[in-house]
């Protein structure tokens, strides 16, 4: 593939940033599940394009991604995230996620991750689960809704089964096993007092003392936009609190905080593609 020079330039410079850094720490919004082929819920046009049901029913992803859903509508908030289980559960992490554990792998400290997803693809990519932060929790883990204790336990026991086009769960509805309420996914939803954050809680400890052991980090954040701020937020800390290094990947929202950091206008697979060519072939894999 020929680049622009400016382009080539530019991967270059977060291939540099990333061979020169002693962590990496992987910082991923939506955007990142994009190339696996999972739907972009930027705007309502691309929610209800991806679930007509709610379209029909003039539902946002706000409306229905929320602990009034699981209260006004269980079968229809349940057939939401019951979909959203089933098909991350089905869909293969791209590419990229195995290029970002190469290369974790090359730097002396490791890598870490922080992500706003749900998907838990980076378990399935075989990351450690002790290098991962779900600030905004799992959809493979359930709660009570209420919720009647701290609990939080394996959505693995629950097989959807869901009638796509009115979305809706045919399938019985998961139960705390404690109270018997209905359960509801961990994961933070919009408006949400009643997430637990059991498993979200060790998770960041776990990421802060690793924080405070590298030196030269250097941030690789992919497909995080502004809407909403978590990823964004975490980046520019790490950059300002630790000394780090900034490569954005954003097909458009691309911008970056200083000029020592890189912004690379593009999806996932092929940023990282890019700058794995750049990095050359020391980098390919684990032990060369």
């Amino acid at each position: 593939m020929t680049l622009e020079p400016n382009l080539r330039e530019l991967v270059e410079s977060a291939a540099r940033l990333i061979s020169q850094a002693d962590a990496l720490i992987i910082a991923a919004g939506a955007g990142m599940g994009v190339d696996s082929g999972l739907p972009d819920f930027r705007g309502v046009n691309g929610f209800w394009k991806a679930y007509p049901a709610l379209a029909r029913a003039k539902k946002s992803f706000e409306d229905i991604a929320s602990p009034e859903a699981f209260q006004d509508d269980p079968a229809t908030a349940r057939g939401f995230y019951g979909h959203r289980l089933k098909l991350y559960r089905d869909t293969p992490p791209h590419p990229g996620f195995e290029l970002l554990k190469i290369w974790g792998g090359k730097l002396d400290r490791g890598c870490c991750v922080f992500t706003s997803n749900i998907d838990g693809h980076f378990q399935a990519a075989g990351f450690s689960v002790n290098s991962i932060y779900e600030c905004h929790g799992s959809i493979h883990y359930l709660q009570c809704t209420k919720p009647c204790r701290s609990d939080v336990w394996s959505a693995d026991g629950f097989s959807p089964v869901v009638d796509e086009e009115a979305c809706r769960l045919l399938s019985e509805l998961p139960v705390c096993p404690h109270c018997r309420r209905l359960a509801r996914p961990n994961v933070m939803m919009f408006s949400d007092f009643e997430w637990l954050e059991e498993r979200a809680e060790p998770q960041s400890m776990r990421l802060k003392q690793w924080l405070s052991t590298v030196r030269r980090p250097v941030v690789v954040e992919i497909g995080a936009g502004t809407a909403i701020p978590s990823v964004r937020s975490f980046s520019h800390n790490v950059v300002r609190r630790h000394s780090g290094r900034l490569i954005r990947i954003n097909p458009r929202e691309f911008d970056v905080p200083t000029r020592d950091d890189v912004a690379l206008p593009m999806g996932s697979v092929e940023a990282l593609s890019l700058i794995a060519v750049a990095l050359g072939p020391s980098w390919a894999s684990q032990t060369a």
